[in-house]
């Protein structure tokens, strides 16, 4: 075997991930146009949904986004009013975030968006969840 066979591109799994995450994202901008959200925002407001009301620092945790990534799409979707902010009365050092009946109202509305991208990318429902089993166990070994 070829002592560079280990640096080909199509040799990287960093470079499929990549690649493939790219992909997706671009799957979900025109069902996401719709809404006015990018993807960022999405997942953000899909935390939001299932918790109602939680931490930034817990967010971000969730997401994986530090502060600097995770404040301005947190600004943005209070400008848009699905969410609102404020201090925790009990530590004023958190900062709580919590899904107006607006952002309420977008969740039945979105719906069909993780049933539109699952028919875009053409895998088996099988295949799905082997890929997401995997993907997962590999991020469990981040954190």
């Amino acid at each position: 075997m070829d002592k560079y066979e280990s640096l080909k591109l199509d040799n990287q799994l960093c470079f499929s991930l990549y690649a493939a995450s790219r992909e997706i994202i671009k799957l979900y901008k025109p069902v996401l146009d719709k809404y006015k959200l990018t993807y960022t925002q999405y997942v953000t407001m899909l935390v939001l949904w299932e918790n109602e009301k939680i931490g930034v620092k817990q967010i971000g945790e969730r997401l994986h986004l530090d502060s600097g990534t995770l404040t301005p799409v947190l600004k943005k979707l209070e400008r848009m009013e699905l969410i609102i902010k404020y201090r925790d009365i009990q530590d004023d050092r958190v900062v709580i975030v919590e899904v107006t009946q607006k952002g309420r109202i977008m969740k039945d509305e979105i719906l069909e968006v993780p049933e539109q991208i699952y028919c875009s990318v053409g895998v088996t429902e099988e295949k799905f969840f082997i890929l997401k089993k995997s993907l997962d166990e590999l991020l469990s070994n981040f954190s």
